[in-house]
């Protein structure tokens, strides 16, 4: 189908551009070390800045970024400990968190909301790209109240520095071209900054695009442009683009910025080999902070407006269309030292508007409101830090039914308010110089969202009949997590282990039960003339309802250096090899009925052996996920176990004033047939929809 939206080509020429003159500039130059990169502060989750974290957070930027980047948010960050991702196919793929998904992870844009129609669907996108992202941030657990009640499972940060918070001298960037083998992915982006130190400006741009996704087996396609059997998954073809321009204003008492950015997607939904969808998502920021002195040493705002859409096409005619337009304000007020206590007040305001239009709209339009007052305070030990934090929301939820179908009335109209409120406790003890351990304690309180309120109709993307409960309460949970950490020199090692019980989990489960493409429950056979009996198509029977629910787990990562300075032996040429270990558990079961709650990842243990010699990187390495075998007896599927290789390799070089990094890495090196657990797609919906199979990348990043 021809692409819906208008293609920005700016990227791609820039980047030409660029490797054409850091190739002109290769053949002059011969390579010298690329320069160091400075460590950076953590900001999740981490309102005051310290250097050590009570939360457990982990951060990917440089070059452990780009060699994890894949096209969606969820498999750019699945593998890390305690995350994976929802995988709708290659192209629609969320973050998991310690078993959670949907509104239990809250997606941020540098530290700010970013709302789009991914929790609401598992076959929509995040219009997220690595290519023009400098830091990603994930912070476990329920310990991020101040991002509400949607952060209990845990908080995804995408930062991109679109608005510079630091003064810039000069001019520099970075651009990156990258092919991929197995969906003859061919992506390219650009960031160039530039700025007096009174004056900041950023712009970027990116574009992406693949063909279907090759698999280890042969797969029915009733797609048009490509039936019968192949290798590949069909309908997993992707085109996107977008930019930004953005730039900040320094003055004596802070500083004052702007953004703008779009991004642009088109891709085939892989549960139906003729739909794609043509997505849209344009974001307006403004942030600034002001330093008065006096008791509130500094004052931090931001404000933006997200403009998301999109239309679901079947072949070339367009069907359903979502929309989801919002409004996000968050302030926040850091006061000076009080003794050893320090700590910041804050008020936080959401605001959306929710409508979908077309046949396959399971959810009426709707309108949310938030308002909340949060605190975090801290307090400062000669062994240690403490932290507290509070948080108090109200929240309106209205329902509009269909207002552009008026004789469509299965949606309830309505407005229910919720006034859930949240508190935390956290503590870090530095044992010696080596050891630290910390401790977070949370109880949460989440107001239902729209559409686990009011749905009511076929979701065509996950084949099953969703009906919301309006009367639902709450959902309220505590939460603990308890976690060590070691480090000497390059070994290190971290362990967390936690508990969260929930007292109201709200929950889509399987009644057992079918209804027809217009609701009636267990329709029987029509009967033809001749005698034929005829079934018509029907939907599994889900309803959103409140249990209780326990989720318990471990998680455990380090790096053991074996060749190196803190290693067992010193290589003469200098050169390192590390061991880098990872394993994560979770359960997650219906404490009302004693069952496992549905797509929980099963254990999971990885290594990576990294050797580095000068500018030359090699890595070679595996993910063991084992068989889940604890699925609810009604609706899901079990999972065979399997282990997937990887390896990569780079090598880094300076050319005049450019540093380059070349590299090659492979994914799935055996070609190994793989199902995630935790997707839809091979747990209730499409149990052919493999994980993808073997596929070499390579890719240049240039740095100026």
């Amino acid at each position: 189908m021809p692409f819906p939206f208008p293609r920005h080509r700016v990227g791609v020429a820039v980047l030409s551009f660029l490797s054409c003159a850091s190739f002109g500039a290769w053949a002059q130059s011969a390579p010298e070390a690329a320069a160091p990169s400075l460590g950076e502060i953590t900001v999740t989750g981490n309102p005051l800045g310290a250097a050590d974290l009570i939360a457990p957070t982990h951060s990917l930027s440089n070059e452990a970024l780009l060699l994890r980047s894949q096209s969606t948010l969820g498999e750019t960050l699945n593998g890390l400990p305690g995350v994976g991702s929802t995988y709708f196919g290659p192209n629609a793929s969320r973050p998991t968190i310690r078993g959670q998904d949907g509104d239990r992870i809250r997606i941020l844009q540098n530290g700010g909301s970013a709302p789009d129609a991914s929790a609401l669907s598992y076959d929509h996108s995040v219009p997220v790209d690595a290519l023009v992202t400098e830091r990603l941030e994930v912070l476990r657990g329920p310990a991020a109240l101040q991002y509400g009640g949607s952060a209990v499972g845990g908080v995804v940060n995408v930062i991109d520095n679109r608005i510079p918070t630091e003064p810039i001298e000069g001019f520099g960037g970075r651009a990156d071209l990258g092919y991929a083998t197995g969906n003859r992915e061919k992506a390219g982006g650009v960031v160039l900054e530039g700025g007096n130190g009174r004056y900041a400006l950023h712009v970027d741009a990116f574009r992406r695009e693949s063909d279907d996704v090759s698999v280890p087996i042969e797969l029915a396609c009733e797609n048009p442009k490509r039936p019968g059997f192949a290798r590949k998954i069909c309908n997993s073809a992707n085109e996107a683009d977008g930019g930004a321009f953005g730039g900040t204003l320094f003055f004596d008492q802070g500083w004052i910025g702007a953004s703008a950015s779009t991004y642009r997607s088109t891709y085939g939904t892989v549960a139906e080999d003729d739909v794609t969808i043509g997505m849209k998502s344009d974001r307006y920021a403004l942030e600034g902070e002001w330093r008065p002195g006096g008791f509130f040493s500094s004052v931090h705002a931001k404000f933006s407006r997200t403009e998301y859409g999109h239309t679901e096409y079947e072949g070339p005619l367009p069907g359903t269309t979502f929309a989801n337009d919002s409004n996000d304000l968050r302030i926040e007020a850091r006061h000076r030292k009080i003794g050893n206590f320090e700590g910041l007040v804050g008020f936080a305001s959401d605001s959306g508007r929710f409508s979908a239009n077309g046949e396959e709209a399971f959810a009426p339009d709707s309108r949310t409101k938030a308002n909340a007052l949060f605190l975090h305070e801290e307090l400062g030990t000669s062994w240690g830090r403490l932290s507290f934090g509070a948080r108090t929301e109200e929240v309106k939820v209205r329902s509009l039914g269909d207002p552009a179908n008026p004789e469509v009335t299965r949606f309830f109209v309505g407005e229910r308010d919720f006034r859930p409120s949240s508190a935390a406790f956290g503590g870090l003890v530095n044992l010696s110089p080596q050891w630290q351990l910390t401790s977070n304690l949370a109880y949460t309180e989440r107001a239902p969202k729209d559409y686990e309120l009011f749905a009511n109709g076929p979701h065509v993307a996950t084949a099953a009949w969703e009906t919301g409960d309006p009367n639902l309460k709450e959902e309220k949970s505590t939460g603990l997590d308890l976690g060590a950490q070691w480090k000497s020199g390059a070994n290190t090692a971290k362990v967390n282990a936690y508990v969260t019980r929930f007292s109201n989990y709200i929950g889509l489960t399987a009644t057992g039960n079918v209804r027809s493409a217009d609701g009636e429950l267990n329709p029987p056979p029509v009967e033809t003339a001749e005698g034929e009996l005829l079934f018509p198509e029907v939907f599994a029977d889900y309803v959103y309802h409140g249990v209780r629910a326990r989720f318990r787990g471990l998680e455990a990562s380090g790096n053991l250096q074996l060749l190196g300075a803190d290693g067992f032996a010193r290589a003469a040429d200098g050169s390192t090899l590390d061991l880098e270990w990872r394993g994560d558990l979770v359960r997650a079961t219906n404490t009302d009925t004693g069952e496992p709650l549905p797509r929980i990842a099963p254990w999971r243990i990885g290594a990576t052996l990294a050797w580095g010699s000068g500018p030359l990187t090699a890595r070679l390495g595996f993910d063991y996920n084992a068989a889940q075998n604890r699925v609810p007896p009604l609706g899901d599927r079990a999972t065979e176990a399997y282990t997937l290789w990887s390896a990569s390799i780079s090598y880094k070089q300076r050319v005049q004033r450019a540093n380059l990094t070349w590299y090659a890495r492979v994914d799935n090196i055996g070609n190994t047939l793989a199902y995630s657990a935790t997707s839809i797609l091979t747990t209730t919906v499409y149990p052919d929809a493999p994980l993808p199979g073997r596929s070499l990348k390579v890719g240049l990043r240039a740095t100026f």
